[in-house]
């Protein structure tokens, strides 16, 4: 008899996009959320002006992903006067405490749910999930980077964990999988970690920073036989 869970089907985030073309790639391939960077030193940073033409491009039920690393509050108010984001998410070394003063501050108010990354590379990593389980609305696990990676981005960097670390795993809030996601190994990463939501930035890209909408198309499509 079928598992009943193996009938739900898995979602993705198509983030880090910066142009019509990858959004359009994002929407003709069912993505469920868009993330739009609001960190200059990467590569896929845009503008508030920039991210509200874009998100005009959107359909109402994709949920449009703002991505921030360690943003003060007048940032956050900067973003939100202009562009209408359904989720915060937080891809910095904000602490509990921070979380949570966004959450009140920001989020609540404007009605924005928030996703909180963890960064792993070992089991005792994950144990940081616990501290945001009950602030944040949702999680994302993704790869930590070496110590002695040059030129390293908090995230996007192409790098995958050890998906058997997730297995079997319970939080109270649902989680994504980030981290070396593509088409070709999507599959496997969701057969050994159990996500329900995967998401994926460099794994589509020609170039960092420039998404490629075949590459979209591809991964949406793997997505969609899982």
């Amino acid at each position: 008899m079928k598992n009943p869970s193996e009938s739900v089907p898995v979602a993705a985030k198509i983030c880090g996009l910066k142009d019509p073309t990858a959004i359009a790639a994002a929407v003709a391939g069912g993505a469920s959320y868009v993330g739009l960077m609001f960190y200059p030193p990467s590569p896929r940073a845009v503008t508030p002006a920039r991210a509200k033409e874009l998100t005009a491009l959107l359909p109402p039920a994709m949920k449009k992903v703002g991505v921030f690393v360690d943003p003060d509050d007048a940032l956050l108010e900067t973003v939100l006067a202009q562009v209408p984001l359904d989720l915060i998410q937080l891809h910095g070394g904000e602490s509990p405490e921070r979380v949570a003063q966004i959450a009140a501050r920001i989020s609540a108010p404007a009605n924005l749910s928030i996703l909180k990354a963890i960064k792993v590379a070992k089991r005792a990593d994950l144990e940081a999930a616990s501290d945001y389980d009950e602030i944040a609305d949702m999680l994302l696990f993704d790869a930590k980077a070496p110590t002695d990676m040059a030129d390293a981005l908090p995230g996007g960097n192409g790098l995958m964990f050890d998906w058997n670390l997730l297995t079997g795993r319970k939080w109270r809030q649902p989680w994504m999988l980030s981290g070396g996601l593509d088409a070709g190994n999507v599959a496997q990463a969701v057969r050994i970690s159990g996500a329900r939501t995967v998401d994926v930035s460099s794994g589509v890209e020609s170039a960092p920073g420039v998404k490629d909408p075949a590459a979209i198309k591809a991964f949406l499509d793997a997505v969609k036989t899982l």
